[in-house]
């Protein structure tokens, strides 16, 4: 299955010239020789541009390569502008499949007859298709509430399975062989990515996942989550508020409508911290197709995001950990940086902190002082890369999402207000949230939360004062007694060892004896003597035990 699908790839690859995208000075002879062996598959999309026929490809691979061009389109400093733009289109607008289909799915789903049953206005168009599902409109019968339904792409797992399978292929095959391998962990990072994507497939993971960040969000203007109808949820069908706004990449449209740009940008950097670093859950596939601007108050914007199949969490200890790295990286502390990287074992500790420190140092200095749209973090990325490989950094799985979303906000953000200051936009956000967590303030608050946990327990503390002074007071005896036990046994243990050995040496002489034609009875007697003493240290073994 992996070889059938691994050649499907090169085909796709070949059939749409995207070997010709590849400078022919980085395609070593072996590559050249095998391309022309290979003369049955040629460029069949000559007529089409480069950024097109980089779309069909990636369309016709199926959704784990649509993300991937999902992703890309958003970084225009790392890709020309034309294939960013045909690329761009894979957030929304996927080849769609047959409205019928979608429609028997939801009969299916919600085992209903008709679709008249519960919606009317059902539209077998879909207002929108993606790599993994689409959506159509309609309106609730019972409230007249405009919403869309969102139904899975049919035969979609086996597709991804099969294509998980040959990334997990490669993934084994990179870590055996190549020298960074081992610290990259591509293993770990496909088995993180299939967690990933499967739960996508999951449309009640989806809505109980939106319906967690509108409670995180509930009283703030910032993002707004559209209202997931929990009683039209399945595992293929959802039935979601309709939203009217604009897509956050369609710049003339905002402002059209005098949205203050700079705001919108900042507030998305604030979205994602907090999202980060205040709930530990965050909505990890924020590219332009799943955000929209509302309509209303255009001179304080706010966001409306939606699919939210895919998010990221992460655990105190990893958020404490990136939360100081941003803070010592905005200070320019670097020291501090290389620190952290080795208490936290991204390195390994006898790591010499003082090169560390210098390399961090050439990589990030440079970076300061200048907007956003004079920095390319995704030639910073590169450059950190090189420098973790050379102090062995181990790649971290449980950050992979968070890295992906950090690159949507940076495009979004360069969309959006390309003279964005990030650093000093996420700074003032991250100082309040470590003040936050360590101090007099951080102490306050835990115990002022645990206050009441206390106080239920405060009637019980003499009892276990009590108990817990007489088990101090008995506490000599019952070491002295287990310290007894523990010379016992090591007796016993040495007597058996030396029934042991004296048994088998009565065995042995037996042997030297009928070697040596001696009498019957003396080799008998030395084998009755070792199988007694035997049998004596086995006895001392089962009695020890």
């Amino acid at each position: 299955m992996a070889s059938r699908r691994f050649y499907q790839i090169a085909k796709v690859i070949l059939q749409f010239g995207l070997d010709d995208l590849i400078p022919p000075h980085w395609i070593p002879w072996y590559a050249r020789t095998g391309r022309h062996a290979v003369f049955w598959l040629r460029n069949r999309h000559q007529d089409k541009s480069r950024g097109e026929r980089a779309r069909l490809a990636l369309e016709s691979l199926g959704p784990v390569f649509i993300k991937f061009g999902q992703m890309l389109s958003t970084r225009r400093d790392l890709i020309p502008a034309d294939i960013a733009d045909e690329l761009a289109i894979l957030q929304d607008n996927v080849v769609p499949f047959d409205g019928k289909i979608a429609e028997q799915t939801i009969l299916d789903s919600l085992k209903i007859k008709r679709i008249d049953d519960l919606f009317t206005d059902f539209d077998p168009v879909p207002l929108a298709s993606a790599s993994i599902a689409q959506v159509h409109t309609a309106r609730l019968k019972e409230s007249g509430d405009d919403v869309v339904i969102k139904v899975i792409r049919p035969g979609i797992k086996p597709i991804i399975e099969s294509d998980v399978e040959l990334l997990r292929s490669i993934a084994a095959v990179v870590q055996k062989w190549l020298p960074d391998g081992k610290r990259m962990r591509p293993v770990e990072v496909v088995e993180e990515y299939q967690k990933t994507i499967f739960d996508e497939l999951d449309l009640v993971r989806e809505a109980t996942n939106g319906m967690a960040i509108k409670h995180n969000f509930a009283e703030s203007n910032a993002l707004f989550v559209p209202h997931f109808y929990t009683d039209y949820c399945t595992h293929d069908v959802i039935v979601i508020e309709r939203i009217y706004g604009i897509p956050v990449s369609d710049i003339e449209a905002l402002r059209a409508q005098g949205t203050n740009m700079k705001k919108l940008a900042e507030r998305g950097v604030e979205v994602f911290f907090t999202q980060v670093f205040r709930d530990s859950f965050f909505h990890a596939d924020m590219h332009p197709g799943n955000i929209f601007v509302s309509k209303e108050t255009p001179d304080d914007p706010h966001y409306i995001g939606i699919d939210y199949g895919i998010v990221g969490t992460l655990n105190a200890e990893d958020k404490h950990y990136l939360a100081a790295n941003f803070i010592a990286f905005f200070n320019r502390d670097y020291r501090k940086v290389a620190e952290l990287h080795v208490d936290s074992g991204w390195v390994p500790s006898n790591t010499n902190v003082d090169d560390l420190e210098m390399a961090i140092r050439a990589v990030c200095d440079p970076i300061f002082q200048k907007p956003l749209d004079e920095i390319s973090f995704g030639h910073v990325l590169l450059q950190l890369f090189n420098t973790a490989r050379r102090f062995n950094m181990v790649v971290q799985p449980q950050l992979v999402l968070l890295q992906k979303t950090l690159l949507y906000i940076e495009g979004l953000g360069r969309h959006l207000y390309p003279q964005l200051d990030l650093w000093s936009t996420a700074k003032p956000f991250l100082e309040n949230w470590m003040n936050e967590q360590i101090g007099f303030k951080a102490l306050y608050t835990k115990v002022k939360n645990n206050a009441p946990f206390w106080a239920e327990k405060l009637p019980d503390m003499p009892d276990l004062v009590f108990n817990t002074l007489n088990q101090l007071k008995a506490l000599p005896e019952l070491q002295r007694q287990h310290h007894e036990a523990l010379k016992a046994q090591q007796v016993t243990h040495q007597k058996s060892t030396l029934y042991g050995m004296l048994g088998s040496t009565g065995c042995v002489i037996g042997v030297l004896f009928v070697l040596n034609d001696l009498p019957i009875y003396y080799a008998s007697t030395a084998f009755v003597l070792g199988a007694i003493l035997w049998v004596k240290s086995i006895s001392n073994i089962i009695s020890k035990d």
